[in-house]
């Protein structure tokens, strides 16, 4: 009920930082508080290349221009396992789409061909 009155007052076509589909890095990270300090993001394409349980754990960020750049730094988790203890700058930012959360895999796996007697 809230949610349709707000709506209401809202452009039809939202501005970027309050879209919630994927983005760039720093268009996903500008809508939250600390400018997305804390959480985990992964680039789209990850799932769609087979790569499960992959993310960047994002420890801080410097936004500029309201979200549209900046950089942002954390430690890579790949496939379930922190790949480095130490902070690094994640790169792509700008290049790829981003999403919050963890990566899944959307390759679908073939099925075996079934045996009929």
């Amino acid at each position: 009920m809230v949610a349709k009155a707000i709506q209401h007052f809202l452009p039809s076509k939202l501005p970027p930082t309050l879209s919630d589909s994927p983005s760039s890095l720093y268009q996903v990270l500008s809508r939250f508080p600390g400018d997305g300090a804390g959480q985990k993001v992964y680039q789209t394409r990850w799932g769609t290349k087979g790569f499960p349980d992959c993310y960047w754990e994002v420890t801080r960020t410097k936004l500029k221009l309201e979200g549209k750049h900046g950089k942002a730094w954390g430690h890579l988790v790949w496939k379930g396992k922190r790949v480095s203890e130490q902070e690094s700058m994640i790169r792509g930012g700008l290049k790829y789409k981003w999403a919050m959360g963890i990566s899944t895999s959307g390759i679908a796996k073939p099925k075996a061909p079934s045996t009929s007697a």
